[in-house]
Protein backbone atom coordinates (compact mmCIF):
# COMPACT_ATOMS: atom_id res chain seq x y z
CA UNK A 1 0.00 0.00 0.00
CA UNK A 2 1.81 3.18 -1.23
CA UNK A 3 0.59 6.72 0.31
CA UNK A 4 -0.28 9.99 -2.01
CA UNK A 5 0.38 13.86 -0.19
CA UNK A 6 -1.71 16.15 -1.96
CA UNK A 7 -0.33 20.06 -2.07
CA UNK A 8 -2.17 23.12 -0.36
CA UNK A 9 -4.84 23.60 -2.91
CA UNK A 10 -7.12 26.94 -3.42
CA UNK A 11 -10.65 26.91 -5.15
CA UNK A 12 -12.87 30.04 -5.57
CA UNK A 13 -16.36 29.00 -4.80
CA UNK A 14 -18.42 28.94 -8.14
CA UNK A 15 -22.40 30.38 -8.41
CA UNK A 16 -23.33 26.50 -8.68
CA UNK A 17 -21.82 25.93 -5.50
CA UNK A 18 -23.01 28.40 -3.50
CA UNK A 19 -25.39 27.37 -0.40
CA UNK A 20 -23.37 23.89 0.45
CA UNK A 21 -22.00 23.27 3.21
CA UNK A 22 -18.31 23.17 3.81
CA UNK A 23 -18.17 19.50 5.31
CA UNK A 24 -20.20 18.21 2.31
CA UNK A 25 -18.01 20.03 0.10
CA UNK A 26 -14.50 18.71 1.14
CA UNK A 27 -16.07 15.18 1.29
CA UNK A 28 -16.73 14.77 -2.15
CA UNK A 29 -13.63 16.91 -3.43
CA UNK A 30 -11.23 14.90 -1.05
CA UNK A 31 -12.21 11.57 -2.67
CA UNK A 32 -10.27 8.50 -0.70
CA UNK A 33 -10.13 10.70 2.72
CA UNK A 34 -12.04 9.16 5.89
CA UNK A 35 -15.01 11.88 6.94
CA UNK A 36 -13.28 11.71 10.64
CA UNK A 37 -10.07 12.88 8.99
CA UNK A 38 -11.75 15.25 7.32
CA UNK A 39 -13.54 16.72 10.24
CA UNK A 40 -10.41 17.30 12.25
CA UNK A 41 -8.98 18.96 9.17
CA UNK A 42 -12.10 21.62 9.88
CA UNK A 43 -11.61 21.23 13.66
CA UNK A 44 -8.00 22.25 13.66
CA UNK A 45 -8.51 25.48 11.20
CA UNK A 46 -6.43 23.84 8.52
CA UNK A 47 -9.60 24.40 6.16
CA UNK A 48 -9.70 28.05 5.81
CA UNK A 49 -12.72 30.27 4.03
CA UNK A 50 -11.29 33.62 2.82
CA UNK A 51 -8.68 32.96 5.48
CA UNK A 52 -10.80 32.24 8.49
CA UNK A 53 -11.46 29.40 10.42
CA UNK A 54 -15.11 27.85 9.70
CA UNK A 55 -17.56 25.51 10.89
CA UNK A 56 -18.36 22.68 9.70
CA UNK A 57 -22.04 23.84 9.00
CA UNK A 58 -20.66 26.72 7.43
CA UNK A 59 -22.33 27.58 4.12
CA UNK A 60 -20.16 28.67 1.05
CA UNK A 61 -21.02 31.74 -0.65
CA UNK A 62 -20.21 32.55 -4.37
CA UNK A 63 -16.78 33.99 -4.60
CA UNK A 64 -15.19 33.26 -1.56
CA UNK A 65 -11.83 31.23 -1.56
CA UNK A 66 -11.44 28.04 0.31
CA UNK A 67 -8.24 26.96 1.66
CA UNK A 68 -7.28 23.53 1.32
CA UNK A 69 -4.38 22.03 3.08
CA UNK A 70 -2.29 18.98 2.24
CA UNK A 71 -3.76 15.80 2.96
CA UNK A 72 -2.16 12.37 3.45
CA UNK A 73 -3.73 9.27 1.80
CA UNK A 74 -3.95 5.64 1.13
CA UNK A 75 -3.76 4.80 -2.17
CA UNK A 76 -5.56 1.26 -2.09
CA UNK A 77 -4.91 -0.77 -5.36
CA UNK A 78 -8.05 -1.41 -7.39
CA UNK A 79 -11.04 -3.68 -6.14
CA UNK A 80 -9.67 -3.54 -2.32
CA UNK A 81 -12.74 -2.15 -0.21
CA UNK A 82 -11.77 0.48 2.02
CA UNK A 83 -11.16 4.15 2.61
CA UNK A 84 -14.76 5.63 1.65
CA UNK A 85 -15.30 6.67 -1.77
CA UNK A 86 -11.53 5.40 -3.20
CA UNK A 87 -13.03 1.77 -2.85
CA UNK A 88 -14.68 0.10 -5.48
CA UNK A 89 -17.83 -1.77 -6.14
CA UNK A 90 -17.81 -4.61 -8.00
CA UNK A 91 -18.13 -4.52 -11.84
CA UNK A 92 -21.47 -6.28 -11.91
CA UNK A 93 -23.05 -3.73 -9.95
CA UNK A 94 -21.32 -0.59 -11.32
CA UNK A 95 -22.81 -2.34 -14.69
CA UNK A 96 -26.27 -2.51 -13.55
CA UNK A 97 -26.17 0.93 -12.93
CA UNK A 98 -25.49 1.57 -15.88
CA UNK A 99 -28.60 0.63 -17.34
CA UNK A 100 -30.64 1.79 -14.38
CA UNK A 101 -31.12 5.34 -15.88
CA UNK A 102 -35.01 6.26 -15.99
CA UNK A 103 -34.27 9.72 -17.40
CA UNK A 104 -31.39 12.23 -18.02
CA UNK A 105 -31.03 15.57 -19.10
CA UNK A 106 -27.99 18.33 -18.60
CA UNK A 107 -30.06 19.08 -15.42
CA UNK A 108 -31.02 15.95 -13.27
CA UNK A 109 -30.80 12.03 -13.42
CA UNK A 110 -33.73 9.71 -12.16
CA UNK A 111 -32.33 5.61 -11.60
CA UNK A 112 -33.85 2.61 -10.89
CA UNK A 113 -32.20 2.34 -7.78
CA UNK A 114 -31.40 -1.78 -6.58
CA UNK A 115 -32.53 -3.17 -3.41
CA UNK A 116 -29.81 -3.65 -1.29
CA UNK A 117 -27.84 -0.65 -2.08
CA UNK A 118 -27.89 1.98 0.21
CA UNK A 119 -28.12 5.67 -1.52
CA UNK A 120 -24.57 7.00 0.60
CA UNK A 121 -21.90 5.47 2.20
CA UNK A 122 -22.01 5.87 6.22
CA UNK A 123 -20.53 4.92 9.19
CA UNK A 124 -21.82 0.95 8.47
CA UNK A 125 -21.44 1.63 5.05
CA UNK A 126 -18.51 2.41 2.91
CA UNK A 127 -20.26 3.14 -0.35
CA UNK A 128 -23.18 3.72 -1.97
CA UNK A 129 -24.95 4.65 -5.10
CA UNK A 130 -24.23 8.35 -5.02
CA UNK A 131 -20.25 6.96 -4.83
CA UNK A 132 -20.97 4.76 -7.39
CA UNK A 133 -22.42 7.26 -9.52
CA UNK A 134 -19.31 9.36 -9.30
CA UNK A 135 -17.49 6.46 -9.83
CA UNK A 136 -19.46 5.82 -13.56
CA UNK A 137 -19.58 9.97 -14.43
CA UNK A 138 -15.94 11.15 -13.38
CA UNK A 139 -16.54 13.72 -15.69
CA UNK A 140 -19.28 15.35 -13.58
CA UNK A 141 -18.63 18.07 -11.70
CA UNK A 142 -21.64 17.65 -9.55
CA UNK A 143 -24.03 14.91 -8.81
CA UNK A 144 -26.20 15.03 -5.64
CA UNK A 145 -28.83 12.98 -4.32
CA UNK A 146 -32.13 15.25 -4.22
CA UNK A 147 -33.99 12.86 -1.58
CA UNK A 148 -33.46 9.14 -0.61
CA UNK A 149 -34.80 5.47 -0.40
CA UNK A 150 -34.07 2.81 2.29
CA UNK A 151 -31.29 0.52 1.74
CA UNK A 152 -33.59 -2.62 1.01
CA UNK A 153 -36.57 -0.46 -1.23
CA UNK A 154 -36.00 -0.18 -4.82
CA UNK A 155 -37.02 2.04 -7.64
CA UNK A 156 -36.87 5.80 -8.53
CA UNK A 157 -34.57 8.07 -6.90
CA UNK A 158 -33.99 11.55 -8.33
CA UNK A 159 -29.89 13.28 -8.84
CA UNK A 160 -29.33 16.75 -9.49
CA UNK A 161 -26.42 17.43 -11.59
CA UNK A 162 -26.47 21.25 -10.78
CA UNK A 163 -26.33 22.87 -6.97
CA UNK A 164 -28.98 25.38 -8.29
CA UNK A 165 -31.22 22.65 -9.76
CA UNK A 166 -30.82 20.59 -6.44
CA UNK A 167 -32.15 23.58 -3.98
CA UNK A 168 -34.86 23.76 -6.54
CA UNK A 169 -35.99 20.37 -6.07
CA UNK A 170 -35.66 20.77 -2.52
CA UNK A 171 -37.88 23.40 -2.43
CA UNK A 172 -40.79 21.29 -4.74
CA UNK A 173 -40.35 18.44 -2.12
CA UNK A 174 -40.34 20.69 0.91
CA UNK A 175 -43.59 22.29 -0.77
CA UNK A 176 -45.14 18.72 -1.41
CA UNK A 177 -45.13 19.57 -4.98
CA UNK A 178 -42.97 16.22 -6.05
CA UNK A 179 -45.52 13.09 -6.31
CA UNK A 180 -43.88 9.95 -5.16
CA UNK A 181 -45.72 6.50 -5.99
CA UNK A 182 -44.85 2.92 -3.99
CA UNK A 183 -46.12 -0.43 -4.66
CA UNK A 184 -45.74 -2.76 -2.08
CA UNK A 185 -46.97 -6.22 -1.04
CA UNK A 186 -48.53 -5.90 2.66
CA UNK A 187 -49.15 -9.16 5.24
CA UNK A 188 -53.22 -9.92 5.54
CA UNK A 189 -56.06 -8.84 3.40
CA UNK A 190 -56.89 -5.42 3.97
CA UNK A 191 -60.65 -4.92 5.01
CA UNK A 192 -60.67 -1.86 3.11
CA UNK A 193 -59.91 -0.40 -0.47
CA UNK A 194 -58.94 2.66 0.37
CA UNK A 195 -56.53 3.49 3.55
CA UNK A 196 -55.77 7.16 4.71
CA UNK A 197 -53.10 6.86 7.25
CA UNK A 198 -52.55 10.19 9.85
CA UNK A 199 -50.23 9.36 12.31
CA UNK A 200 -46.93 11.28 13.71
CA UNK A 201 -43.69 9.95 13.57
CA UNK A 202 -41.05 9.98 15.86
CA UNK A 203 -37.22 8.92 14.76
CA UNK A 204 -34.67 7.84 17.77
CA UNK A 205 -30.90 6.53 17.44
CA UNK A 206 -31.34 2.36 17.94
CA UNK A 207 -28.51 -0.02 18.63
CA UNK A 208 -25.62 0.52 16.54
CA UNK A 209 -27.11 4.13 15.40
CA UNK A 210 -29.73 2.46 13.70
CA UNK A 211 -32.36 4.72 12.97
CA UNK A 212 -35.52 3.59 14.55
CA UNK A 213 -38.97 5.23 14.02
CA UNK A 214 -42.13 4.98 16.02
CA UNK A 215 -46.26 5.97 15.92
CA UNK A 216 -45.99 8.72 18.82
CA UNK A 217 -48.16 12.05 19.65
CA UNK A 218 -44.70 13.53 19.72
CA UNK A 219 -43.63 12.93 16.48
CA UNK A 220 -43.71 15.13 12.84
CA UNK A 221 -47.06 14.67 11.71
CA UNK A 222 -46.93 12.30 8.30
CA UNK A 223 -49.97 10.94 5.95
CA UNK A 224 -50.08 7.70 3.82
CA UNK A 225 -52.57 6.73 1.68
CA UNK A 226 -53.26 2.90 0.29
CA UNK A 227 -55.04 2.08 -2.61
CA UNK A 228 -56.02 -1.94 -2.73
CA UNK A 229 -54.73 -3.31 -6.33
CA UNK A 230 -55.33 -6.85 -5.98
CA UNK A 231 -55.43 -9.42 -2.57
CA UNK A 232 -54.46 -13.12 -2.82
CA UNK A 233 -55.40 -15.84 -0.11
CA UNK A 234 -52.64 -18.14 0.42
CA UNK A 235 -54.46 -20.50 3.31
CA UNK A 236 -51.63 -19.43 5.94
CA UNK A 237 -52.97 -17.89 9.45
CA UNK A 238 -49.60 -16.89 9.82
CA UNK A 239 -49.62 -13.88 7.69
CA UNK A 240 -53.42 -12.91 8.04
CA UNK A 241 -54.52 -15.53 5.48
CA UNK A 242 -53.06 -13.61 2.75
CA UNK A 243 -50.74 -10.88 1.32
CA UNK A 244 -52.42 -7.54 -0.49
CA UNK A 245 -50.88 -5.69 -3.29
CA UNK A 246 -51.23 -1.77 -2.71
CA UNK A 247 -50.19 1.54 -4.37
CA UNK A 248 -49.18 4.06 -1.79
CA UNK A 249 -49.17 8.03 -2.48
CA UNK A 250 -47.01 9.47 0.42
CA UNK A 251 -48.49 13.09 1.29
CA UNK A 252 -45.15 13.57 3.37
CA UNK A 253 -41.75 12.04 3.51
CA UNK A 254 -40.46 11.00 7.05
CA UNK A 255 -38.19 8.52 7.49
CA UNK A 256 -39.59 4.69 7.47
CA UNK A 257 -43.04 5.96 6.53
CA UNK A 258 -44.48 3.73 4.71
CA UNK A 259 -43.27 0.69 6.69
CA UNK A 260 -43.66 2.49 9.86
CA UNK A 261 -47.42 3.35 9.02
CA UNK A 262 -48.42 0.08 7.31
CA UNK A 263 -47.03 -1.55 10.36
CA UNK A 264 -49.27 0.24 12.40
CA UNK A 265 -52.34 -0.79 10.64
CA UNK A 266 -51.35 -4.36 11.22
CA UNK A 267 -50.71 -4.94 7.76
CA UNK A 268 -46.33 -4.61 7.68
CA UNK A 269 -45.00 -4.52 4.46
CA UNK A 270 -44.08 -8.13 3.22
CA UNK A 271 -39.92 -8.80 4.06
CA UNK A 272 -39.83 -6.17 6.34
CA UNK A 273 -37.15 -7.42 9.01
CA UNK A 274 -36.94 -4.25 11.19
CA UNK A 275 -40.75 -3.44 11.29
CA UNK A 276 -42.64 -6.85 10.21
CA UNK A 277 -43.19 -10.33 11.17
CA UNK A 278 -40.65 -12.96 11.34
CA UNK A 279 -42.87 -15.72 10.94
CA UNK A 280 -44.55 -13.97 7.94
CA UNK A 281 -41.76 -13.01 6.15
CA UNK A 282 -40.47 -16.51 6.32
CA UNK A 283 -43.83 -18.40 4.68
CA UNK A 284 -43.86 -15.95 2.30
CA UNK A 285 -39.86 -16.63 1.26
CA UNK A 286 -40.77 -20.83 1.01
CA UNK A 287 -44.09 -19.81 -0.36
CA UNK A 288 -43.32 -17.45 -3.08
CA UNK A 289 -39.07 -16.59 -3.13
CA UNK A 290 -39.48 -13.13 -1.27
CA UNK A 291 -36.24 -12.61 -0.01
CA UNK A 292 -36.23 -8.69 0.17
CA UNK A 293 -38.77 -5.70 1.50
CA UNK A 294 -41.53 -5.51 -1.16
CA UNK A 295 -41.25 -1.91 -1.27
CA UNK A 296 -40.90 -0.23 -4.84
CA UNK A 297 -40.79 3.63 -5.34
CA UNK A 298 -43.07 3.03 -9.02
CA UNK A 299 -43.07 6.33 -10.00
CA UNK A 300 -42.36 10.25 -9.65
CA UNK A 301 -44.17 13.15 -10.65
CA UNK A 302 -42.86 16.55 -10.88
CA UNK A 303 -41.91 19.90 -12.91
CA UNK A 304 -38.61 20.37 -14.04
CA UNK A 305 -36.70 22.75 -11.59
CA UNK A 306 -35.39 24.14 -14.44
CA UNK A 307 -37.54 24.96 -16.93
CA UNK A 308 -40.65 24.01 -15.80
CA UNK A 309 -41.87 21.00 -18.28
CA UNK A 310 -44.19 18.38 -16.11
CA UNK A 311 -41.67 15.00 -16.02
CA UNK A 312 -43.40 11.88 -14.96
CA UNK A 313 -40.90 8.66 -14.65
CA UNK A 314 -42.15 5.48 -13.68
CA UNK A 315 -40.10 2.43 -12.64
CA UNK A 316 -40.51 -1.32 -13.41
CA UNK A 317 -40.78 -3.88 -10.98
CA UNK A 318 -37.36 -5.90 -10.51
CA UNK A 319 -37.27 -9.52 -11.80
CA UNK A 320 -37.49 -10.70 -8.06
CA UNK A 321 -40.36 -9.03 -7.41
CA UNK A 322 -42.40 -10.04 -10.36
CA UNK A 323 -40.97 -13.16 -9.91
CA UNK A 324 -43.02 -13.71 -6.30
CA UNK A 325 -45.87 -11.65 -7.90
CA UNK A 326 -46.29 -14.70 -10.31
CA UNK A 327 -45.99 -17.53 -7.52
CA UNK A 328 -48.43 -16.09 -5.51
CA UNK A 329 -51.02 -15.65 -9.23
CA UNK A 330 -50.92 -19.63 -8.73
CA UNK A 331 -52.31 -19.24 -5.45
CA UNK A 332 -56.52 -18.75 -4.69
CA UNK A 333 -56.77 -15.04 -5.78
CA UNK A 334 -59.23 -12.82 -4.48
CA UNK A 335 -61.28 -10.02 -6.27
CA UNK A 336 -59.07 -7.42 -8.14
CA UNK A 337 -60.02 -3.54 -6.83
CA UNK A 338 -60.79 -1.36 -9.38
Amino acid sequence: MSESRSSVSHHRVLADEAGQRIDNFLLRRLKGVPRSRVYRLLRRGEVRIDGARVRPTARLEAGQLVRIPPVTQAARPEGVAGGGAAARLPAALLERLRHAVLYEDERLIVLNKPSGLAVHGGSTVRLGLIEALRQLRPQLPFVELAHRLDQETSGCLILAKRRSTLRRLHAQLRDGAVRKQYTALLVGTLAESHYRIDAPLERRSGAGHERQVWVSEAGRAARTELQLRRSYVVGEPVIGGGVSLVDVDLATGRTHQIRVHCAHIGHPVAGDARYGEHAANAELRRRCGLRRLFLHASGVAFEHPDHGTPLEVVAPLSEDLQRALARLDNEQRIEESP
